[in-house]
């Protein structure tokens, strides 16, 4: 997944709080950025599923390939184009689509769109303003401003692990938990505690 789980449920606490102040009305915060996150988490999950079942299809194939010397690269990338454009699935990944933060634009204009509907239906909250395009914008704003700091921070932790002085591979073991632990020095560091 782009984000991780702990960074969503920040995430979703930290945007039902801003709405409070304003725009929702509700006795049960908790609950309602439980099923903030469980949105969130459920429109990240679809392009994770669709990266599965295009690994799936390649295996299938693997012996062709190898035969006829096609690149695994190549061949993922071509499938889950023509299966996202079949499916008319949202890209969640912004690096794809030329934008500065690990979820596309368009990712995050459809996650808004599926929480102000959530929002609309939920009984543990009130909207106070019933146009739900001004709920939508506040959202998009605030996760906007949240995932450009993410990330920077992301970037940083990355940078940090690249400038070690030995060379770590990217994807190892090692390198993952670096990463993670840069991260979320960095997040603390901006007062994000991914533990609360």
């Amino acid at each position: 997944m782009l984000l991780a789980r702990e960074f969503v449920a920040y995430l979703s606490r930290q945007l039902v709080a801003r709405l409070t102040s304003g725009v929702i009305e509700t006795t049960q915060p908790d609950v309602v950025a439980a099923k903030t996150a469980e949105v969130i988490n459920a429109e990240l999950a679809v392009e994770d599923q669709l990266n599965d079942e295009v690994r799936d299809l390649l295996s299938q194939y693997s012996d062709y390939m190898r035969r006829e010397s096609v690149s695994y690269q190549e061949m993922f990338r071509r499938i889950k184009n023509t299966l996202i454009s079949q499916r008319k699935v949202v890209r969640a990944s912004g690096r794809d689509t030329g934008d500065h933060m690990k979820l596309s634009r368009d990712k995050v204009t459809q996650i808004s769109h599926s929480l102000v509907e959530m929002y609309r239906r939920s009984r543990e909250l009130r909207l106070k303003n019933k146009d739900t395009n001004a709920v939508r914008l506040e959202i998009l704003r605030f996760m906007t401003e949240l995932l450009v700091a993410e990330e920077k921070v992301d970037r940083f932790s990355r940078d940090k692990v690249r400038s070690q002085k030995r060379d770590i591979p990217e994807g190892s073991e090692e390198w993952d938990l670096l990463q993670r632990r840069y991260y979320a020095e960095e997040l603390k560091k901006l007062g994000i505690d991914l533990a609360r």
